[in-house]
């Protein structure tokens, strides 16, 4: 049955507010796209491990085969063959913070590709937070409003839900590049969320207003104008630089999408002044951008 017009765009929307808001980090900075290119091979281990080893596995399952990413458990292999590259860790539920009982770190050498990972999850939490960390295990960093497993009042999950596939697939497909920033990473995404719906020309109508609101709402933030976006807010983590530096960012971003007309217009006097006003703020991909237009 199709949605009345109205509750149409509000669901879509917020199903796109929710791919938008998934391309920030909890330290309240907008990120580039990171992706594995390669087998993740996974070690768990640590207090009670075993008791959460089958439900840690089928979280990675769900998202590397929505990925197509090849996952090897090398758990049981002996050390010297396991050459894990992530690593999930049950440790002991006094060794993190109770407003943070889970956490990945994904490491890499550019923003690019991710070369290993690791997991904490606490004792009593590990339950509830496999497929929460198995998302930010294959890249998404982001804790979006929404219904998603990423959300900070998803709570307990059992499974996937649709917009955390409509994520996976987008940021695994082939017209992703890793190192994509935000802006010339949202129109994948919001291709794969208008795959999904029965109406999509109301869909495509949706996605054209939400893109002029959302590159309207990000040209204010960059001035330092306007309210910082709710999804820095919510984050709990943002400061005085990191909203600095997420203004630098957001220029430089907004250079590429003029440049690259990637969300918005393609526009290149308007990139050259994003892109000086990033470099002014010490912003080296800007400057690096800016050599290779005036070339």
């Amino acid at each position: 049955m199709l949605l009345p017009l109205g509750a149409f765009a509000d669901e879509f929307d917020q199903g796109m507010g929710s791919l938008w808001e998934v391309l920030w980090h909890q330290s309240g900075t907008p990120t580039r796209i990171v992706r594995w290119e390669n087998d993740v091979r996974v070690r768990i281990h640590g207090v009670n491990a075993a008791a959460y080893k089958a439900r840690t596995m089928e979280a990675l399952h769900a998202v590397t085969d929505q990925a197509r990413v090849r996952l090897v458990d090398v758990s049981e292999l002996p050390a010297a063959e396991q050459q894990a590259n992530l690593n999930i860790e049950v440790v002991p539920d006094t060794a993190l913070q109770d407003n943070q009982p889970c956490v990945t770190l994904l490491n890499f050498k550019t923003e690019t590709r991710i070369e290993s990972a690791t997991v904490q999850m606490r004792n009593k939490d590990a339950w509830r937070c496999a497929y929460h960390e198995a998302m930010h295990v294959m890249g998404v960093r982001g804790h979006p409003s929404g219904l998603t497993v990423l959300s900070y009042s998803a709570g307990r999950m059992d499974g996937l839900l649709a917009l955390d596939k409509v994520m996976l697939r987008a940021w695994y497909s082939p017209r992703m590049r890793p190192g994509m920033t935000p802006f010339e990473a949202l129109p994948v995404l919001a291709d794969e969320l208008i795959a999904t719906q029965a109406n999509k020309a109301l869909a495509l109508k949706a996605r054209d207003r939400f893109f002029t609101t959302t590159v309207a709402q990000m040209q204010a933030y960059a001035n330092g104008q306007g309210d910082v976006p709710a999804v820095v807010k919510r984050s709990g983590k943002s400061t005085a630089d990191g909203i600095h530096f997420g203004r630098s960012e957001m220029s430089y971003f907004l250079g590429v999408a003029y440049l690259q007309g990637a969300t918005a217009p393609r526009d290149t006097m308007l990139a050259v002044r994003w892109l000086e006003r990033a470099s002014a703020m010490g912003n080296r991909g800007a400057q690096a951008q800016l050599g290779a237009v005036g070339q």
